[in-house]
């Protein structure tokens, strides 16, 4: 289920303002990569151009390749909402659907991308989704309730599990702990844990203890200077990152000296 994407030479525009510039990384499967650097060098725009989520502002358009399994997703006819059913995207702010119960909000996804199926095969993805999110034991006993009656970071793990009822092969989480308490933020890193055995994973975090924490690999985005894209400065293992990074720019941030 899992999938390689590779970036080439990518540049992100907002109409004509280049906000990031020519990244090139290969993010793997089954593992988790970390984006980190300070705020506005372009972490959360990179991330949201790997499923397009991006173009949904007027304007916003690439230059460069985003491939994950052979195709890329900005070629001539590729639609962006199969994009998005292959990448999934958690954001910084849990979002249940308000109106909606456990259940239903587990189920919308596949509803909304017109997949028909029996009442006993929703009810078995449900369970195997909230499952997969680690929420099925606190609340297969009220399905039936509004998802926002919730806590903060269960309804974190709800909205995780939808993203993975529709089986993508890629999460993005834009920051998905910064408004969780830290028991909550534990839940979240220990789930996503267990979910890079089947999925690729990529991360925004501010949080250097949860970069080093959960991820794999580290990428830390810098901008080039007052007005200017942002860019990744280095990627490697986040041990190294950590320990002994390449690029003096980098040590100066995870050790606060900046940003």
């Amino acid at each position: 289920m899992a999938k390689l994407i590779d970036v080439s030479d990518l540049n992100i525009y907002y109409g004509d303002f280049l906000a990031v510039e020519s990244v090139s990384m290969t993010i793997e499967p089954r593992a988790v990569t970390a984006l980190i650097g300070p705020s506005g060098c372009g972490k959360s725009t990179f991330l949201r151009s790997l499923n397009r989520m991006h173009e949904v502002i007027p304007g916003a358009h690439v230059q460069g390749k985003v491939v994950m399994d052979g195709q890329d997703l900005y070629g001539a006819g590729v639609d962006p909402v199969t994009v998005r059913r292959h990448i999934g995207m958690v954001f910084q702010r849990p979002n249940p659907f308000p109106t909606m119960s456990i259940y239903e909000n587990v189920a919308a996804g596949v509803r909304l991308n017109a997949k028909r199926m029996k009442k006993s095969d929703l009810d078995d993805l449900v369970e195997k989704s909230l499952r997969g999110a680690n929420l099925w034991a606190e609340v297969k006993d009220r399905l039936n309730r509004p998802g926002s009656g919730l806590s903060g970071g269960q309804q974190q793990r709800l909205c995780i599990a939808r993203a993975i009822a529709i089986q993508p092969s890629v999460l993005l989480m834009d920051e998905p702990c910064s408004a969780l308490d830290p028991i909550s933020t534990l839940a979240v890193e220990d789930l996503i844990e267990q979910l890079k055995s089947e999925y690729t994973i990529v991360i925004v975090t501010h949080n250097m203890q949860q970069a080093a924490r959960v991820s794999d690999k580290t990428a830390f985005f810098n901008l080039a200077g007052v007005g200017k894209p942002g860019k990744v400065v280095e990627m490697d293992d986040t041990t190294t990152i950590f320990s002994n990074p390449s690029q003096k720019a980098t040590e100066d941030y995870i050790s606060g000296r900046f940003g």
